[in-house]
């Protein structure tokens, strides 16, 4: 990291400012070279975080813009080392212009995320507040936007450290017996050792399944919209997006393949997917339809099951129903609650999921179905606990929870200590990959991946 890299900070779009930044051992100096304060010396001779106007020169000379400067020396920066800032008016002309002066005056272009990845080898940033700066990037929710502020500042790196501080311990206690058996040292005791790994084991516990809420709330629901054909599906979605987004005829079967769109409903991303009719088929296109709507029904994490209001409700209706709520949290959604009713057979309401009538034309019933989405995912959970939030923490935490677990059947079976402090240096090393202090560079690079250039 010898090189000062550049980069356009904020969105390639027509805005009010738009932000240059730099870092690296020459930033301050490359600043010079393009801003001429209005007054006073050089950026050189500035305090840190101090907003200075002047003139921003284009590699020609010629003035490209009259903004504000501001420079942060290392260690004291985000990125750990001297960095500077150009907040210019945020025409994507300008801002372009101003870039190649930077480059010519020594600074490169900064690659996807690596002003944060900067932060991480500084050690400014754990590798779970890196990942929370690109969660913080794409939140679409408030609800996102406070989980990843949460874990920004250090709510997972925190129960992280401590569970693996706990095994460190216990490692630590086991050389300090061997390698010094004339020291006045407690003994390995067997009980002692169990009650440590237990815990460690149930906070393990607790992190995986927390998983399931950290990654609802950032990628979203997966919710499969199913039914028979014309028990209005792709009305309801449509109903739900704002716009016609898949075709509505009254042909059944008009549904031929899976349609997903994200929509903020009841404080979550829903990741709404439109199915074909669930229905015996000789038509072969049809047929693969239904059985990516049985696909989508088996992944989902929320199933919304359409009755239609006009129609006798089949025992084909109940089986999907019965199916559904075997699989994920469902809602029964009674359509074209405009038209007459048709009869409803005696159903045991004990046996029956939450219910919402709705007419997806007229808009009516869907308050009460996002009422009903929010009682079985509520907004209002704490964001302040530490959460999985991507498959790879996941992955992770199962591999150190499996290793705590392989140690605490070893040592009730009788191995010998060596033995189980074998597994629980595997489960310190997976716990290392969480924050950070195990990691391979290759899985580095997938994580910053995610981010945009100039972050």
């Amino acid at each position: 990291m010898t090189d000062t890299i550049a980069a356009i900070a904020t969105a390639p779009a027509l805005s009010a400012i738009g932000i240059l930044r730099l870092s690296g051992p020459d930033a301050i100096a490359v600043l010079d070279k393009v801003f001429t304060p209005a007054r006073g010396g050089p950026m050189a001779s500035r305090p840190d975080r101090a907003l200075v106007y002047g003139k921003l020169r284009g590699a020609d000379g010629a003035v490209i813009d009259r903004c504000l400067a501001t420079v942060s020396r290392a260690p004291r920066s985000y990125t750990g080392e001297d960095t500077a800032e150009l907040q210019c008016h945020g025409s994507p002309a300008a801002l372009a212009l101003g870039l190649e002066s930077l480059f010519a005056a020594g600074a490169r272009q900064a690659k996807a995320g690596e002003f944060t990845r900067r932060a991480f080898l500084n050690g400014k940033l754990d590798l779970t507040r890196a990942e929370a700066v690109a969660d913080l990037i794409h939140a679409e929710t408030p609800a996102a936007v406070r989980q990843a502020a949460s874990q920004l500042g250090g709510a997972l790196a925190s129960a992280i450290e401590a569970i693996y501080n706990d095994l460190a311990g216990v490692c630590a206690h086991f050389h300090a017996v061997l390698d010094w058996p004339d020291e006045d040292i407690d003994p390995f005791r067997a009980a002692e050792l169990g009650e440590a790994l237990d815990a460690s084991a149930r906070r393990l516990d607790d992190l995986a399944a927390s998983y399931r809420r950290g990654r609802a709330v950032n990628e979203g629901i997966p919710c499969a919209i199913v039914g028979r054909p014309n028990a209005g599906k792709s009305t309801l979605f449509n109903a739900l997006l704002g716009r016609e987004r898949a075709i509505v005829t009254p042909v059944p079967g008009t549904t031929r393949d899976t349609v997903e769109e994200r929509v903020n409903l009841a404080g979550m991303t829903l990741r709404l997917i439109d199915t074909a009719g669930l229905r015996d088929t000789d038509d072969a296109v049809e047929r693969l339809g239904v059985e990516r709507s049985r696909a989508a029904m088996e992944g989902a994490e929320l199933i919304l099951v359409l009755w239609d209001f006009s129609r006798p409700v089949t025992e084909e209706d109940v089986a999907l129903l019965e199916r559904a709520t075997a699989l994920a949290p469902t809602i029964l959604v009674r359509t074209k609650r405009d038209l007459p009713s048709a009869p409803v057979p005696s159903l045991d309401p004990s046996k029956l999921p939450p219910a919402v009538e709705v007419s997806a034309p007229t808009g009516r019933g869907l308050d009460a179905l996002e009422q009903a989405v929010a009682a079985l995912f509520p907004a209002g959970a704490d964001h302040s606990a530490a959460v999985l939030t991507n498959a790879r923490q996941m992955e992770a935490a199962s591999r150190a929870r499996e290793a705590v677990r392989r140690g605490a059947e070893a040592l009730s079976a009788g191995m010998p200590p060596d033995a189980v402090v074998a597994d629980v240096e595997e489960a310190m090393s997976a716990l290392g990959e969480l924050t950070g202090r195990t990691v391979r560079e290759d899985v580095t690079d997938l994580i910053f991946q995610r981010f945009c250039v100039g972050k």
